[in-house]
C-alpha cells in the first residue's frame, strides 16, 4: 500500500479505465469520466475526508489533477452523485455536515 496519495490516485485511475466504462449514459455531461471520479473517491478514503475536503485538497494539488486528467475541479456534489452511482454499497449521505441518521427501532 502506497502512502502517495498521487500513486494511489494513479492507481485508483488505471484499475477503473479497466472495468468501468467512460460515462455512466450517453446523455452524460461529459465532464469527468467514471474512472476520474472513482480516483477522487479512492482519494477521499486515503484522505480519511468528506467531498469537501477532497475537492479543497485537489484545488492545491495541480499535480494530482495533472495526474488524473481533470482540466477542472468538480463541485463536491459530483462526487457525491458518483459515490451513490460507483459504489452502490448502502447510502451515502451527499451533506457534509448532516450527521447520519440512527436507525429506526421497531417497537
Amino acid at each position: 500500500m502506497s502512502k502517495s496519495p498521487r500513486a494511489v490516485a494513479r492507481e485508483a485511475l488505471r484499475l477503473a479505465q479497466e472495468t468501468l466504462p467512460a460515462y455512466s449514459s450517453k446523455f452524460s455531461r461529459q465532464d469527468y469520466t467514471q474512472p476520474q471520479l472513482f480516483a477522487l473517491l479512492a482519494l477521499k478514503t486515503f484522505f480519511k475526508t468528506d467531498y469537501r475536503g477532497v475537492i479543497a485538497m485537489l484545488e492545491d494539488f495541480a499535480e494530482l489533477r495533472q495526474d488524473l486528467g481533470l482540466a477542472g475541479v468538480p463541485h463536491y456534489s459530483t462526487l457525491c452523485y458518483a459515490a451513490k452511482r460507483l459504489l452502490k454499497k448502502g447510502s451515502s449521505s451527499c451533506s457534509s455536515t448532516r450527521p447520519p441518521r440512527a436507525a429506526a427501532t421497531a417497537a
